[in-house]
């Protein structure tokens, strides 16, 4: 959440172009790009698609959170696919870092953070979707997906 930008927030917002996806500012027309992704965030704009199917019953959420997680999550009460990010950022941290399985629940649990609270964050700053949980299953193909072109897609479907 970027706080103490308000004023530019509200005047980006007003400038906002839909139809095209572009800011217009008194120089032109400006956009978010791929590059811009790339170059802000460092995320892979070439890759796998972050895509796939997702089962949100809350038994898949709980079978595939202990895949990930090694522990069973706190579900959202309206909404059984939303995990709360207090309870991901405490597993985290109660990590004992001791084993290879154990750092890798730990990246997981970082990732799922970042993925929640910074790169496909919604109106609730407290819960993330458990659609991105399959996408950490396999440790060695998180690095593949193009990260970067999802995000955009999702700062434009956002907007």
């Amino acid at each position: 959440m970027i706080r103490g930008f308000h004023p530019l927030l509200a005047t980006l917002i007003k400038r906002w172009k839909p139809e095209t996806h572009t800011f217009v500012l008194p120089v032109g027309e400006v956009t978010v790009t791929l590059e811009d992704v790339a170059h802000i965030f460092g995320l892979p704009i070439d890759g796998e698609p972050v895509s796939g199917w997702t089962d949100s019953s809350s038994d898949f959420v709980q079978s595939r959170s202990m895949a990930i997680f090694g522990r069973e999550p706190v579900l959202n009460c309206n909404s059984k696919s939303y995990i709360k990010l207090g309870w991901v950022r405490r597993i985290r941290d109660a990590e004992p870092l001791d084993t290879e399985e154990s750092i890798r629940r730990y990246v997981r649990c970082q990732i799922f953070f970042m993925l929640g609270s910074t790169l496909f964050t919604d109106k609730s700053t407290a819960y993330a979707h458990a659609k991105y949980l399959s996408l950490l299953r396999d440790f060695e193909w998180i690095h593949t997906y193009s990260w970067g072109s999802a995000c955009l897609a999702h700062l434009y479907r956002a907007l």
